[in-house]
């Protein structure tokens, strides 16, 4: 993967307004690729395929474990188990992890943000 860019896409925590065609739609800026929502910032998150999600890949929100109680991830269009070393560690550092394809993730991380909520999302963009 490559090296994560230093300045985030967006400097606070955003709901997504739309996502499809490789993308999203938040704060009223658009975005191709994936998605890494965290409580203080939104970044762009290298991450094409579930099989690539791992700790490295979500180290943002091992870093930002204080703010954050559940992590939704997006897989995209694939059903993805994460593996029990990846739930261990973030159960570790106090987060929930909830796994589930990115059109139910969207849904339920907008809500969870209504709602105030620690919550962040990892979402594997979709065409």
């Amino acid at each position: 993967m490559a090296e994560r860019p230093e300045i985030p896409h967006f400097p606070r925590t955003a709901s997504v307004e739309a996502y499809g065609k490789g993308g999203f739609y938040f704060g009223e800026m658009s975005h191709v690729g994936s998605l890494l929502f965290l409580p203080d910032a939104v970044w762009g998150w290298d991450v094409t395929r579930p099989e690539q999600i791992d700790r490295y890949s979500l180290q943002r929100a091992f870093d930002n474990a204080n703010a954050i109680d559940t992590l939704i991830v997006g897989t995209g269009t694939e059903v993805w188990i994460a593996p029990r070393p990846l739930r261990d560690q973030l159960r570790a550092v106090g987060i929930v992890l909830d796994v589930m394809q990115t059109g139910p993730a969207v849904r339920t991380y907008n809500i969870m943000i209504g709602e105030r909520r620690r919550v962040a999302a990892a979402l594997i963009a979709v065409p």
